[in-house]
């Protein structure tokens, strides 16, 4: 899906994103929030699954002007980094625990 496509979709709250995970099996995600930290942008999903209560963080890579791919973080400390981000960002209007 083209770049621009993403991110209109991604404007309306609660925007659906297909994926596949290692294995060729489609997940639907909820889009969150796209994070930038260190100028790399890293997208925010959760599984769009009434029982998720977990956040998944990917690396966005541009692939061309048109498309981007995402790509799993295996850094823990990045990963605890970006979700404080994404913390701070929503304080006072998601519950964390």
């Amino acid at each position: 899906m083209a770049n621009e496509e993403i991110m209109e979709e991604m404007d309306n709250e609660g925007a659906l994103i297909t994926l596949e995970d290692e294995e060729g099996n489609e997940i639907e995600f909820e889009f969150l929030d796209v994070v930038e930290y260190e100028g790399e942008e890293y997208i925010v999903l959760i599984e769009n699954d009434e029982d998720a209560d977990e956040v998944v963080i990917l690396k966005i890579n541009a692939i061309d002007d048109e498309n981007e791919e995402y790509v799993s973080i295996e850094d823990d400390e990045l990963l605890e980094k970006l979700f404080n981000i994404f913390k701070s960002k929503y304080d006072g209007e998601i519950n964390f625990e």
